[in-house]
């Protein structure tokens, strides 16, 4: 009987344990270690954010789950790996004390970000002066402080909202973008978007960008560019936006900044929500004999180091499509896998910048959602292979993957509205696409409107409903 140890039910970890349970729980042992006893729908906080779905729908009990799909389920966080002798430490978080070992043969790390707000000074909700929809239960504190701006503006003050990333070296600008545009819509629903002042932050290398290197599409003949797409957007809502700018620092009033040109600058706000830098989640790995093998498993930054080609200039990688990984296994521990955002990607997708005083802005590559839940599909499909053939079927880069993303922008099935986009693939593949943009240009495509608010709102629905396992949920792609 083969063991098989999953740590995290985030996108990647839990459509893995899925896969999984299915194909092995009954014959094999698979075992869900996360610290947290809900799975979490984080598309859907940008709405918590504003008032508008209450956390509660975006969430369900776990346990149930692998109950149903023969996973066993260990409520705790993963604090030691022990890859000579195979097993992790758990500290329990169950109402018991001490620890829980788990044994593997087959380990997935898919643990997602470690935010790092005190990588920037005044940063977050909880030791700095920032709001946050990273986590439930910052999403929960950012709708009670926007709220409350709400009743300022309501008695007659002007209130200036920024929103976008918080570190010179952050990720995740379409969930800023997500949000402050559902700001704009909700502000105009409550009678006071007059009273507001809305400004966009942002280490892309322009608006659009997503740490993607922006998107391209053929509409009418023409080429139109995300930078297009979202500066309409910014342009309609009353959105003022600032982008090739890492944020340094913030305080109370004020957010202080470098810009690519390597100038400094001050923003002042009322309020903010800024996305931090995302690293790796800490885990201590450990040889048989108590000593530090972590130079093995994870990269300096704390993410899982897999099959991918590491430590080469931008410009070269960036004509490799092999540089991204194909199965997301460690080189090093071969029963060892990576999913989602804890593994270490090669490089950033889009072009670094460094600034003259040495400051490095480049907008990480972003591994969340879909591309978490296809690279946990993945993994899986390996680990039952590896277990009833002996070698594995399955790869996919990220220089083949597609990825499907629907940008809300006010939640309203009446008068909402949604950006569309379908990227492909996700990292340019020069080789294959000899353009401008390495792409599939009759494949990638951009459009907005009130459909997309239907479909992000089907997404919702369809993703509660196929990550609960219920009936046809392999049917629903991820």
């Amino acid at each position: 009987m083969a063991k098989v140890a999953i740590i995290g039910a985030g996108f990647a970890g839990h459509t893995a344990a899925m896969y999984l349970g299915d194909a092995l729980g009954k014959n094999h042992e698979i075992t869900m270690i996360n610290k947290f006893e809900h799975f979490y729908y984080i598309p859907s906080w940008v709405w918590v954010g504003v008032g508008r779905m209450e956390l509660d729908q975006t969430r369900f009990p776990l346990k149930k789950v692998y109950d149903k799909m023969n996973v066993n389920f260990v409520l705790g966080k993963a604090t030691e790996v022990h890859p000579d002798e195979q097993y992790v430490i758990v500290e329990n978080r169950d109402g018991g004390n001490g620890t829980t070992r788990v044994d593997y043969d087959y380990l997935l790390i898919a643990t997602g970000p470690r935010l790092v707000f005190e990588n920037t000074k005044g940063l977050g909700p909880d030791d700095g002066f920032t709001n946050s929809i990273c986590t439930g239960p910052h999403a929960e504190t950012s709708r009670d402080n926007y709220l409350a701006e709400v009743e300022r503006m309501k008695k007659g003050e002007t209130r200036k909202f920024v929103i976008g990333t918080g570190h010179p070296g952050a990720t995740c600008q379409g969930a800023a973008f997500e949000y402050i545009t559902n700001i704009h819509k909700d502000l105009l629903r409550r009678g006071v978007r007059d009273k507001a002042q809305l400004q966009w932050l942002s280490n892309e290398q322009a608006a659009g960008d997503f740490g993607v290197r922006g998107i391209h599409v053929k509409q009418g003949g023409k080429v139109v560019t995300s930078e297009d797409f979202i500066k309409a957007v910014f342009k309609e809502y009353d959105i003022n936006w600032q982008v090739q700018t890492g944020v340094l620092e913030v305080n109370e009033k004020q957010i202080h900044w470098e810009n690519f040109a390597g100038e400094y600058g001050d923003t002042d706000y009322d309020y903010s929500m800024l996305i931090p830098q995302f690293l790796g989640q800490p885990l201590n790995f450990l040889d048989k004999d108590g000593n530090d093998v972590s130079s093995k498993v994870v990269a300096p930054n704390g993410l899982v180091k897999v099959d991918a080609k590491y430590g080469r200039p931008h410009a070269e990688m960036a004509q490799d499509p092999d540089s991204w990984p194909a199965v997301y296994q460690n080189p090093n521990y071969a029963n060892i896998f990576a999913a989602g955002i804890a593994f270490a990607p090669p490089g950033t997708i889009s072009v670094p910048h460094t600034t003259p005083n040495g400051t490095s802005i480049s907008a990480a590559p972003p591994r969340t959602g879909m591309v978490s839940g296809i690279i946990g599909r993945i993994v899986a499909l390996n680990i039952v292979d590896l277990i009833k053939k002996g070698r594995m079927t399955h790869s996919e880069r990220m220089t083949e993957m597609y990825a499907a993303c629907i940008a809300s922008m006010g939640d309203s099935l009446w008068d909402g509205s949604a950006a569309a986009i379908i990227v492909y693939p996700v990292v340019p593949d020069f080789r294959r696409y000899p353009n401008e943009q390495g792409r599939d240009m009759f494949v990638t495509h951009m459009e907005m409107g009130l459909a997309g608010a239907w479909m992000k709102r089907m997404v919702h629905t369809t993703f509660m409903h196929k990550l609960q396992g219920r009936i046809g949920w392999k049917m629903i792609p991820e």
